[in-house]
């Protein structure tokens, strides 16, 4: 979502600026195109070369800097940007965005640029709260700027509280997210991501090796492209995505409760969990000790959460993912029918780069009229993207369709 894309970035005077130097190695590891622009405060927490160095472009300190011949610096900046990101922001700058003052290379950037703004305040907690900031805050926000809340925690100042500057990691996914087409607003997306657990005893338990990277990466896609995002979630050790509303299971008769729950109040409802398909018939209360050579374990079967959803949707698209070991296409195309998919996206989990726990995967897609295509392997971030345009293109088709039919 970042890629080619020109972001202004403004580093004001507060001791998170010492941050913002990571911040702008994650844009461009992003590939986005960075150009950093400082005030004077923020001059004594870290220094231009800094940003010049990891940007490869003059960072811009002065209103009245030398520019190319006929230009004039700090409107070339604000002209070219697609996206305006101050982080942090100060109470200061807060201030003077709001209230339209512009003495300073930042300011007069801030007031020129006609791309989005995102600000990343950070300060300390009383100043946060002080009623002129939450003011200022209320009236950019109204304005459309987008403005994300400060993180809870211990301050530099000593202090404890709201005014940390928000996760990195949080700061760039709203970038990309300020940054997407919405062609999702207005749908209500359901996901389901991770593995479940079966419990044998208190210790022990049968599960799978679903990290649930794929189920949360088209959560945060879902997202970013607009759509409101309900997240159903085994046990994974990864950081919610933001923006979304994630019930947390364990095991898979949890995550069919609550599935079948949300299904009925969802537009797209994208099944990529690994739910346990057998659970042992009797949990014991206590640890089994070690005995006998060998031990018999009973299972039943767990209900099958896809094919009930399938069975009930309406007007919903459902997808459904096939993790397989061999015979992809059979396996796929059986599942696709069985449980009433729109839509299947298979993996053969032994091939490098598309099994767990990893980044990228390779993925067979075909649809209910079994049309077919094969992506090669590239990020998961990726797939669930030209997954959601296909869904989108399946449901513009079937929109047209029935216009046909009602003319007829």
């Amino acid at each position: 979502m970042l890629s080619e894309k020109e972001i202004v970035v403004g580093i004001t005077g507060g001791i998170a600026a010492y941050k913002a130097p990571e911040l702008v190695r994650m844009l461009i590891k992003a590939e986005a195109r960075v150009t950093a622009v400082m005030t004077q405060n923020a001059r004594e927490f870290v220094t231009p070369m800094t940003f010049e160095v990891l940007t490869g472009r003059p960072v811009i300190t002065d209103l009245f800097a030398p520019a190319a011949p006929g230009a004039i610096s700090h409107i070339v900046a604000a002209d070219r940007a697609h996206l305006l990101l101050v982080a942090p922001a100060t109470a200061n700058f807060l201030a003077k965005l709001a209230r339209g003052i512009a003495d300073d290379a930042l300011s007069t950037i801030a007031l020129a640029c006609r791309a989005p703004a995102l600000i990343a305040p950070a300060m300390n907690v009383n100043m946060w709260n002080h009623p002129a900031v939450q003011e200022n805050v209320a009236l950019l926000r109204k304005r459309g700027v987008r403005v994300l809340e400060p993180a809870e925690g211990q301050l530099a100042c000593g202090w404890e509280g709201k005014g940390r500057l928000a996760e990195l990691e949080d700061i760039v996914e709203e970038a990309a997210c300020t940054l997407s087409p919405k062609d999702l607003a207005g749908k209500k997306v359901l996901v389901t991501a991770g593995p479940t657990r079966e419990f044998i005893d208190p210790v022990r338990y049968i599960t799978n090796r679903s990290s649930g990277k794929m189920g949360y990466a088209v959560a945060r896609v879902a997202r970013r492209r607009g759509a409101e995002v309900c997240l159903i979630t085994g046990p994974v050790a990864l950081k919610p995505p933001t923006g979304v509303r994630v019930i947390k299971v364990v095991s898979a008769r949890e995550m069919y409760t609550a599935a079948i729950d949300e299904a009925d109040k969802s537009d797209i409802i994208i099944k990529a969990s690994a739910v346990a398909d057998y659970r042992p018939i009797t949990e014991v209360s206590h640890k089994i000790k070690k005995g006998p050579d060998k031990l018999s374990l009973d299972l039943t079967e767990n209900p099958d959460i896809l094919a009930q959803i399938g069975a009930r949707k309406k007007h919903q698209i459902l997808v459904g993912f096939a993790a397989e070991t061999s015979e992809l296409v059979k396996f796929a195309e059986t599942k696709l029918q069985k449980k009433n998919l729109d839509l299947i996206v298979a993996n053969n989990v032994t091939r490098p780069g598309a099994g767990f726990s990893v980044d990228t995967n390779i993925v067979l897609i075909i649809d209910k009229h079994g049309r077919k295509a094969e992506w090669p392997q590239m990020p998961k971030m990726e797939i669930a993207d030209k997954l959601f345009d296909r869904i989108l293109a399946m449901m513009e088709r079937e929109e047209k369709s029935k216009g046909r039919g009602g003319k007829k």
